[in-house]
């Protein structure tokens, strides 16, 4: 439980207090949530891309590692740096 945030272990004191309470209309809720998360991660557009054998290589390495298909691994790669999720250690220094 160390790991968790403040803000996840408020919840999961909540939780586990039985304070949080579901909401009348939970299964709308969710499918509401679902329609978003499938539209958001949809894969509707191709690329073609060259790059070094060394560097499929190595993508396809680090995705077996994960337990992922390269092809995944590169999209979502791309996806997290789009989103300003990846940060360039190097520029930081």
């Amino acid at each position: 439980m160390s790991k968790l945030k403040l803000e996840e272990k408020e919840i999961l004191e909540a939780f586990e207090a039985g304070r949080l309470k579901r909401v009348k209309n939970a299964d709308k809720e969710i499918e509401e949530h679902r329609i978003v998360a499938e539209e958001t991660f949809k894969k509707d557009a191709r690329i073609n891309i060259r790059l070094s054998s060394r560097d499929l290589r190595a993508l396809q390495a680090r995705a077996l590692k994960e337990g992922i298909p390269y092809q995944t691994l590169v999209s979502s790669v791309l996806h997290k740096f789009v989103d300003g999720q990846l940060i360039d250690k190097l520029a930081n220094k």
